[in-house]
């Protein structure tokens, strides 16, 4: 499989909109096409097409396009296609049922609980890939020998493939599955996805359901057990789905497609992903092995940019998340953020905005004259760097016209005149001081600028993130730019980042295809583990090592390679008591003496976790999780293609005015296919390609290589000189920045910190402050951490020659225990605040550079003073993560002072108020909207709400709006006193729970600061249970009386239904173990939505442990986890039910609960029924059922099982008016869920706590 003389070889890119095609000639020479992914009146097939148009141009032979095409003509065909991906985006893929483990049917349902977007109420998450669910009555569990059950003895054991024993609990009984497969068959449903419990290390059972099925008839049988044997089964069980779901589709599109070409025997299909192929064609064109300069790739589609990083390997994630579901599958590390040719754009509230909507494909931008909105693309047309008179001419509604500049420049006008309106009768406040607003009426151009400023600033977070925060320096980088839309904003990217050089390939309008006809073959194996990485067991891993290799070699060998193989080894590892596990290989550390003979692991592990993280545990063991083989089929062609060497300067074909920061510029114009090697080219110009255009942007310089590649020097940023008058572009520019460096302080948190908690679970915030100390930006945007920033770990930032701090950095991190009463300091009875553990009102953690151990070390300890009360009881931990957070306040000063050197001081601190005044006006424009709305219905400006907690303490708030003014008061007097138990919550609790209100209400980004308070205020009467006195115990008005508040504001403004209201803190541990966990349950109905099911609402986002993780970890076994049905309330549009949750415990443990919604019940909306209160329920082993009540503790036995019944949300509107409902738009989800990559993925995780 490598290139074949005298024949047609085909490298092919099938995408969403276009069809890339690569061909290498029979005389070596090459050539690329272009073609629509579907055109049904031309060709049924675009690849087929593609194939045929290149053989019939080059032969003079007629193919017609009936026929099959002469197979002897070609060599070999290579094709990434998105049918796949675009089965899952629209959720076309094949009638697919789940058979799953006995109690668990709702489980990829709830999935990790946690809602995808923080602020969306309608909580829109993915839908479930199956259409019917079997539930299987068996049973596998791990074996504990520390398992006191009584009946453990009576039950089958028997051995897994990572040696582990397991108890079979229940046995499979067939008949039963079988009568369910036929039901499943006889409505016409033949592909199914098989996910029981434990079957990634024991997979008898699914085998035997397998055989079943195929036997019955089934056509497509996916077994999790084979497609991706690792542990943890909701993301084992999206995977299955995934496949069972969509490998009908991929085979029925092969069956068409090698009808239209040749034989399945004379063709060996791979079957890859466009962006990857991407990713492997600017790795092999741009990398230098000599110079090792690490590369950026950058894919600039029309809705969306890929960004990824290659340094001599490709960085693979072997989890992450396409079209909405999460698939355990190695993957390139490609990062989709929703910013393309196509984002539109937006003005609001005095920001410039660019996406995430895009145009799409239909209707598009404004300029392809079909009714479409503004976009990147307009804006680089109305700028001029983009040439109509060079585009084909198939716009507009019968595909015959050129592209609009006048269509352009209309929108752009109307838009231009808001913005001027805007800024004429707006003068901005800064939180402190009023500053003049000198900016002058903006021209129709310094709009487009503008937004093509902010649509570069977007595009460069992701690529910091990829390198400034994983501790690699931007600047230090090559920027590879391919994709239709890239070449256009390379420079003004690459400027921003510090980087010198941009790369263009020929071919980087189809990189992705030519990166097919690179790529080598690759055939990956892989098995779980649970062997620690220790000398007695390098025999029984290289054993396992040596036949996952010859299993690999085998499937290589099949597709027709016998030669030039290169096999890769990784191993799973993990710190034991960690869950932050790295798939690791040894290539670069060779096997020794005390290594296994794969390599050495330790050694290998120990480097790339301090690269990681900063840190390694020496003494603890290392676990191996799972065992990875890696085969390599050496196939890839090799370019050999060189441009003829000028010998004189290339002139232009023609000179445009292009906008550009200080004004028009004359600006050369190039054809690419006229550039001689040698030909330096310099800024402003413009570069033309059949399928891009490169902008040369002044003080660049752009020259021919000899391969006939476009490589670009760009010049560095000019000192900026900006002023502190408000410039709106700037706004959004640093509204990016400060964001920006909240986020690279939070990798730095978790890359230094060593608790779960922080590095594994992600529950902190880092943020920025201004010189008043007021909240500038913070990330990521949990919830309840949005008004209590102030009160956490914070440097005070000096400047030389200013007498006081000049701005703030914070970093907030919840410590896993501090003392008190109880073991994780949460106890559900505690009524003093000293009981919950240590107490630090303000306290100096570093003193003139020296980290201050011994005195944190004594507040740390402080607790055991009080009776019943010890003191931190990881105290270790404690330090290290304090540690940790002041090294990301570290870098966060460090970031802000760059900004500063940058721009300024007086700049800086100005636009700190600039972004509070601009949460502060979407705030009034919101209450003003509502005072509008609320005036005409019922003719008062004022509105009130009250609810109870469950020992009947009212919450009380009556609300009083100023039209005019966009201002409210918010006023809780009447709320109940303060409590005897914890469900006090500080006035930073309430301010939290505010902030979270009114950013849902104003229903769009905006800056999360201290300015969205500005028009609100807040009255709260002292002594009340949202106002205690300093020692009331609190941590119940943390994660319950916070919910409360919300459902009271929500109330207020009638914005949705009640959700559960409660986080139902579960919690069990003895003296070796603890665990503590928050469950979903219903969501409330809106207007114009159904509460979602199984999910946490509002103050909480936090994932739940996936249940072969609980069980293998605790002495646990999880009977049941399921949706409560009919828990939500009934209405026009009913509220989400409640989940069921049933824990049967193997040992003796503690069990606290602390929960509300037990008496009172989520209320419901203009008619709605309400929700269901929760239950808390103790079947003792001898078969008494407690009633436990929201809030206890109580020692369990083995055998004991806490069932745990979570409140439903309260439905939306009458019940008998449900009939009238209008149909919603279902969102596409390439739409709601536009982006992917670790970036991505860390972010959710990160909001998921």
């Amino acid at each position: 499989m490598t290139e074949t003389k005298g024949k047609f070889d085909f490298a092919i890119d099938r995408g969403g909109t276009f069809t890339d095609v690569f061909a290498r000639l029979p005389d070596g020479r090459e050539r690329v096409l272009k073609l629509l992914s579907r055109d049904p009146q031309n060709y049924k097939d675009a690849p087929t097409e593609g194939i045929r148009r290149v053989l019939e141009e080059e032969t003079g032979q007629v193919f017609p396009r009936d026929q099959p095409l002469d197979t002897s003509l070609i060599g070999w065909i290579r094709m990434g296609t998105t049918v796949a991906t675009n089965a899952l985006l629209e959720r076309e893929g094949e009638r697919t049922a789940l058979l799953v483990t006995k109690g668990f049917k709702d489980l990829l349902h709830i999935g990790t609980q946690a809602r995808p977007k923080l602020f969306d109420l309608e909580v829109a998450v993915p839908e479930v890939l199956y259409e019917v669910v079997i539930e299987v009555d068996e049973r596998v569990v791990l074996k504990q020998d520390s398992c006191l059950l009584p009946w453990k003895d009576s039950k089958r054991i028997v051995t897994g493939s990572t040696g582990e024993s397991l108890v079979v609990w229940k046995e499979l009984a067939l008949d039963h599955v079988e009568k369910d497969l036929r039901g499943v068959l006889s409505r016409g449903i033949t592909s199914l996805a098989v996910l029981l419990l434990h079957s990634y290390t024991w997979s008898n059972h699914e085998k035997a359901v397998g055989a079943l099925a195929r036997r019955l008839g089934f056509i497509q049988v996916s077994l999790s057990s084979e497609v991706m044997p690792m542990v943890r089964a909701v993301p084992r069980g999206y995977t299955v789905c995934a496949d069972a779901y969509l490998t009908p589709k991929i085979h029925q599109y092969l069956k068409g497609f090698t009808a239209g070409t040749l034989k399945w025997s004379l063709i060996s299909p791979s079957i890859l992903s466009g962006p990857a192929g991407g990713v492997v064609g600017y790795a092999v064109t741009s990398y230098s092995q000599l110079e090792k300069k690490p590369v950026i790739g950058f894919d600039m589609g029309g809705t969306s940019t890929d960004v990824s990083r290659y340094a001599g390997q490709y960085e693979h994630v072997f989890e992450a998340t396409t079209a909405g579901v999460t698939l355990q599958a190695p993957q390139l590390d490609i990062n989709t953020v929703a910013a393309g040719g196509g984002s539109r754009l937006f003005f609001r509230s005095g920001m410039f905005v660019v996406g995430p909507e895009s145009a799409g494909a239909h209707p598009g931008p404004a300029c392809y004259r079909k009714g479409g909105p503004l976009t990147v693309t307009d804006a680089n047309l109305a700028l001029g760097r983009l040439l109509p008179s060079f585009f084909p001419k198939i716009f507009g509604p019968s595909e015959n016209e050129p592209l609009s500049l006048e269509e352009t420049m209309k929108h752009f006008h109307h838009l231009t005149q808001e913005i001027n309106l805007f800024l004429s009768s707006n003068q901005p406040q800064s939180h402190n001081n009023m500053l003049p607003n000198s900016q002058s009426e903006m021209s129709v151009e310094e709009v487009a600028m503008g937004f093509i400023r902010v649509a570069n600033e977007a595009m460069c977070r992701p690529i910091r993130a990829l390198t400034q925060a994983k501790g690699h320096d931007t600047s230090h980088h090559v920027l590879a730019c391919f994709g239709g839309a890239g070449g256009q904003h390379a420079c003004a990217i690459a400027r921003a980042l510090g980087m010198k050089t941009v790369f263009i390939h020929k071919y980087s309008g189809v990189l992705s295809a030519y990166g097919l006809a690179l790529a080598d073959v690759v055939e990956e194996v892989q098995e779980p583990c649970s062997l620690q990485y220790e000398q007695h067991c390098y025999s029984e891993l290289d054993r396992r090592v040596e036949q996952l290799s010859k299993r690999c070699h085998d499937a290589i060998c099949a597709r027709g390679f016998t030669s030039v193989l290169v096999f890769l080894v990784f191993l799973h590892l993990r710190y034991k008591g960690t869950d932050c596990a790295l798939m690791v290989t040894a290539a670069a550390h060779p096997s020794n003496s005390q290594s296994c003979l794969a390599g050495d692991f330790r050694g290998a592990f120990t480097e790339r976790y301090m690269k990681e993280f900063g840190f390694t545990i020496p003494d603890r063991p290392i676990m191996v999780d799972d065992i990875r083989v890696r085969g390599c089929g050496k196939s890839g062609i090799k370019s050999v293609h060189k441009s003829k060497i000028g010998h004189g300067q290339t002139k232009p074909i023609m000179v445009t005015k292009c906008y550009f920061e200080g004004g028009y510029l004359d600006t050369s114009v190039y054809l690419w296919e006229e550039l001689q090697c040698g030909n330096s080219i310099q800024g402003p110009a413009i570069i033309i390609d059949k399928n891009s255009t490169i902008l040369v942007e002044p003080c660049c310089e752009a020259c021919l290589t000899a391969g006939g590649d476009v490589c670009m020097t760009v010049s560095s940023d000019p000192h900026c000189t900006l002023g502190t008058q408000l410039n709106t572009v700037q706004l959004s520019i640093f509204s990016h920045r400060f964001m920006s460096i909240a986020e690279q302080m939070g990798r730095v948190l978790q890359r230094t910190s060593i608790s779960t908690n922080i590095k594994e679970r992600l529950d902190f915030s880092c943020a920025v402050f201004g010189p008043d100390g007021g909240l500038v930006s913070n990330a990521p945007h949990i919830p309840v951490h949005l008004g209590a920033m102030q009160e956490t770990v914070q440097y005070q930032v000096f400047r030389k020659g200013a007498s006081s701090p000049v701005f703030f950095v914070a970093s907030r991190g919840h410590h896993a225990d501090i003392g008190g009463i109880t073991p994780g300091s949460m106890p559900p009875h505690s009524t003093s605040l000293q009981q919950e553990g240590a107490v630090f009102v303000s306290f100096k953690l570093v003193t003139g550079g020296i980290f201050q151990e011994d005195a944190a070390t004594e507040a740390l300890m402080a607790p055991a003073q009080y009776p019943g009360c010890s003191g931190t009881r990881n105290l270790h931990d404690n330090l290290s993560d304090l540690r940790a957070q002041v090294a990301a306040n570290q870098r966060g000063s460090q970031l802000v002072g760059e900004l500063i050197d940058s721009y300024g001081l007086a700049v800086v601190q100005a636009y700190m108020g600039y972004i509070q005044s601009n949460a502060d006006l979407a705030v009034r424009d919101m209450l003003r909207d509502f005072a509008h709305r609320q005036q005409q219905q019922t003719g008062s400006l004022e509105v009130e709400s009250e609810d109870f907690m469950d020992d009947g303490t009212p919450i009380r708030l009556r609300v009083q709006i100023n039209k005019e003014e966009g201002s409210a008061v918010f006023d809780f007097t009447g709320t109940g006193t303060e409590v005897w138990g914890n469900c006090n919550a500080p006035r930073a609790i309430t301010l939290s729970a505010l902030i979270y209100c009114l950013r849902c209400m104003v229903g769009q980004d905006i800056p999360l600061n201290q300015g969205c308070l500005t028009p609100i205020k807040v009255i709260i009467p002292p002594g009340s249970i949202l106002q205690p006195s300093q020692n009331a115990a609190v941590v119940g008005g943390n994660v319950l009386t916070s919910q409360r508040v919300v459902d009271v504001i929500f109330r207020a403004f009638e914005v949705c239904a009640a959700s559960q209201g409660c986080m139902n803190n579960i919690s069990f541990g003895s003296e070796s173990i603890g665990y503590y966990e928050t469950v979903a349950g219903g969501a409330g109905a809106g207007p114009g939505w159904n509460g979602r099911s199984g999910v946490h609402s509002h103050m909480t986002n936090t994932r739940i442990t996936d249940p072969e993780i609980l069980e293998k970890r605790y002495p646990v076994i999880l009977e049941q986890f399921s949706l409560r049905p009919g828990s939500g309330g009934t209405g026009k549009y009913c509220g989400g039910d409640g989940v069921i949750r049933k824990l049967l415990f193997r040992n003796k443990v503690v069990l606290s609960v602390l929960t509300e919604r037990r008496s009172t019940r989520p209320y419901g909306l203009q008619g709605g029924e309400d929700g269901a209160a929760g239950l808390n329920l103790l079947h003792r082993a001898d078969g008494r059922v407690l009633n436990l009540g929201a809030k206890t503790s109580v020692s369990l036995q083995p055998g004991d099982m806490f069932c745990l019944y979570t409140p439903g949300g309260g439905g939306y509107g009458r019940e008998e008016d449900a009939h009238r409902r209008p149909q919603t738009k279902r969102r596409r989800l390439h739409e709601t869920f536009p982006e992917r990559g670790s970036i991505f993925e860390y972010r959710m995780a990160q909001e998921g706590v």
